[in-house]
């Protein structure tokens, strides 16, 4: 029988087929194939026994959060408690661009900026529509509701940007916990404890557990660059078809970052990317 996994905790994966769930065991060959079933997978099961017999091949996956076949990774960005983060938002375009997934950007809690930081952040989100991200602000309730029509969506983003809560406002009847902000740390405690598929607005969606760190996985310097879109543009007119836009002399990126076509946080996040990818790859090889 077939169906797809919608939730994991520990052990036991809730396998949806039919509009119906069984609550089903991996096979001891996984394990030893060392291959993890994920909430997303496709999968054979046996409906008597309660056993996932086979994971069918899948188009994307994410290690954090762990998910598979995904149509498009919805980034909960906040701006305040905690901060705007530019890093961790272009850090996680680049590893859902390498994903071959679509990312849309939901920016929250602007209502607690004052006006300087506010056209600050309206800076960044117009830029980021320019390059071609789809972005919405989390007061725009009813157009957010519409990007998740027959569509199988990952919430992602810091711990504390208010993933939980958007999806209360989504659906009311959800009735998700949310948590206060940790004052020691400057960011939201964890709400969400496990992954888990939500069927609503015509669609899936996934609530996650937020995350304190990101790495490149399975990813080279020349990835990271290819993944960063707005450098796309430009590349049939960098002088070195190699050009990591680092060192390089006549970089066309690096003269388009000084006319500012290309936002200079994006850039330097860029830079500390590929640093960092080389830096870790010398010290695990």
């Amino acid at each position: 029988m077939e169906g797809k996994i919608i939730k994991q905790i520990s052990n036991d994966y809730t396998v949806l087929s039919n509009k119906k769930k069984y609550i089903c065991k991996a096979r001891g060959k996984f394990r030893n194939e060392k291959i993890v079933p994920l909430v997303g997978d496709i999968v054979e099961f046996d409906e008597k026994n309660l056993y996932i017999l086979k994971i069918l091949p899948r188009k994307n996956s994410l290690i954090r959060p762990s998910i598979a076949n995904i149509d498009q990774a919805v980034v909960i960005t906040s701006v305040k408690h905690p901060d705007f983060s530019d890093n961790l938002l272009d850090k996680l375009l680049t590893i859902i661009e390498f994903n071959k997934i679509k990312p849309i950007l939901i920016f929250t809690k602007l209502d607690l900026l004052q006006k300087e930081e506010e056209e600050r952040i309206k800076e960044y989100i117009t830029y980021y529509k320019k390059i071609g991200y789809t972005c919405f602000i989390n007061t725009e309730i009813e157009e957010i509701k519409k990007i998740f029509k027959e569509k199988v969506s990952v919430f992602t983003g810091q711990t504390g940007a208010g993933k939980s809560t958007l999806l209360n406002h989504l659906d009311t009847s959800l009735h998700l916990e949310t948590n206060e902000i940790s004052e020691s740390l400057g960011r939201g405690k964890h709400t969400t404890r496990h992954t888990e598929l939500l069927i609503l607005l015509d669609g899936m969606i996934a609530d996650t557990p937020g995350f304190s760190s990101l790495h490149f996985y399975e990813m080279k310097p020349i990835d990271i660059r290819d993944n960063f879109i707005d450098f796309n543009v430009y590349r049939d007119a960098c002088k070195y078809k190699d050009c990591l836009h680092d060192k390089e002399e006549d970089c066309i990126i690096k003269k388009k970052v000084k006319e500012k076509e290309i936002m200079q946080s994006r850039y330097d996040n860029y830079i500390k990317f590929i640093h960092e990818k080389t830096k870790n790859d010398k010290y695990y090889s």
